[in-house]
């Protein structure tokens, strides 16, 4: 067996991404030891009781002492008072990472709290389920999935390389960008998306009340995976729009211009219009498929047995 490339792996957070994280390392044997914290007991309580961590510790503090990777996998508003509270106890060098969809506004908060000979190396695996918990996480989450690496500039390229060696051992292919261009990329894939999928499931919440739950009886296919969407963590979903308003913005401007001549086509039954826009957007969903971020299975492989679906 070949030995583990960290001995001693923290994951500060026990959700749904640390979880996986965790069961994922064991599943290739990429850790010595998983040590893992949460800040609610219950949850604590959940990851010992189905034991993908080592050790559950009761602090962030001892969790990250002495460990040779440290992976914040909590919110991103309270990535800074983590790397606050930990900094104290970390090993020199330790890699400090974390999951998050922001990038930019995450670096400001966690990177004045890294030591000098802690190396600091932000990631983003673009992957996920509308499920949260440490009950809900699965090795296969990271398989074939994006895992893009943000590295600061200056960097030393031994411990990005390494971080990147261990997400390809979880699974992950990867790729790596400047902090501000992934914030922008994530706005168009991710984010904007889901004010879309939030706010049409509002919309529809309301005509609900008027025509007496038919919204909900008769839903199809599109209705449907927008309440999927809409049904993932609002606590992180709360701290990504905070923290990336300024791509977010962007996007949400761009789409409203084109949201402006699809209602223009529509109102004057510009046929042609419509017939050359929904062809070309389908062409990006075959792009999508043949790119192997998704399935051509009907129903977007939904029947039959019960699989995770991927997002973020």
């Amino acid at each position: 067996m070949n030995a583990p490339l960290f001995e001693r792996v923290a994951l500060i957070g026990l959700g749904l991404i640390g979880s996986s994280i965790a069961w994922a390392a064991k599943r290739r044997g990429l850790a010595g030891e998983i040590v893992g914290h949460a800040r609610s007991a219950e949850t604590r309580a959940k990851a010992a009781e189905l034991g993908f961590c080592d050790r559950v510790c009761e602090t962030a503090a001892e969790a990250a002492t002495g460990a040779d990777l440290v992976i914040l996998c909590v919110p991103i508003g309270v990535c800074g008072a983590v790397a606050a509270e930990i900094s104290a106890v970390l090993k020199p060098g330790a890699i400090v990472s974390d999951v998050g969809s922001v990038k930019a506004s995450l670096i400001a908060d966690v990177a004045p709290h890294i030591p000098e000979g802690v190396h600091f190396v932000p990631a983003h695996p673009i992957a996920g389920t509308e499920h949260s918990g440490p009950e809900s996480g699965f090795a296969e989450l990271f398989d074939d999935r994006w895992c893009i690496l943000t590295p600061l500039a200056g960097a030393s390229a031994g411990p990005v390389d390494r971080l990147q060696a261990f997400w390809e051992g979880l699974g992950a292919k990867i790729d790596r960008m400047d902090p501000e261009h992934h914030d922008l990329v994530l706005a168009v894939t991710s984010h904007v998306p889901h004010v879309i999928a939030y706010t049409m499931v509002g919309v529809a919440d309301h005509l609900r009340r008027v025509t007496d739950s038919e919204v909900i009886k008769f839903s199809a296919a599109g209705f449907r995976d927008f309440t999927r969407i809409a049904a993932s963590d609002p606590t992180m979903w709360r701290d990504v729009f905070l923290n990336n308003r300024e791509a977010t913005l962007d996007i949400l401007g761009r789409f409203t211009e084109e949201l402006f001549m699809l209602q223009r086509a529509i109102r004057m039954g510009d046929g042609d219009y419509l017939q050359d826009y929904f062809t070309h957007t389908r062409e990006i969903r075959r792009g999508i498929i043949e790119a192997g971020q998704d399935t051509p299975a009907p129903d977007f492989g939904r029947r039959g047995p019960a699989r995770p679906d991927r997002e973020e």
